[in-house]
């Protein structure tokens, strides 16, 4: 497996570490107004699905993927989706998602070109998976910064 794709899969491993964490450490916003980690792991779990079941099973040479869903809205029906679930559920649907996400996009011919929404970007496997790995970044920094406050 590329390092790329290794990589994106990594942030599994990351995420399961939470599960040490106590549920009301992880259900403390970030920082004051922010989402706590228990919705920053299902906010990435939503992602992971979407692109999973929407986005994956279309990617061919030449294709315009559907546009991604407008980020507020859909980041809030995912708290609304996940809403009773625990955090140790959570984790758990992130991690599978993200291991058959990972197999999936890693499995994408290497020549395979593809747009999204009717943009003119084109995007790989290798690339569009780039392109999550840096928001995964984002916010494994924010749930690090957050546990060693």
């Amino acid at each position: 497996m590329k390092e790329i794709f290794r990589k994106f899969e990594d942030t599994a491993a990351e995420i399961l570490k939470l599960n040490e964490k106590s549920e009301a450490v992880l259900c403390d916003p970030v920082y004051e107004g922010k989402w706590s980690i228990r919705d920053i792991v299902g906010h990435l779990y939503y992602w992971d699905k979407f692109i999973l079941e929407k986005l994956v099973p279309l990617m061919a040479d030449g294709a315009d993927l559907p546009p991604f869903p407008e980020h507020d809205k859909y980041n809030a029906e995912a708290l609304a989706y996940l809403k009773n679930d625990s955090v140790a559920t959570i984790i758990e649907q992130f991690i599978e998602t993200r291991k058959q996400l990972t197999k999936q996009l890693a499995a994408v011919d290497n020549g395979i070109q593809f747009t999204i929404g009717g943009r003119k970007k084109k995007f790989s496997g290798e690339s569009f998976t780039k392109m999550f790995l840096m928001h995964d970044e984002h916010h494994l920094k924010q749930i690090t910064e957050k546990l060693h406050r």
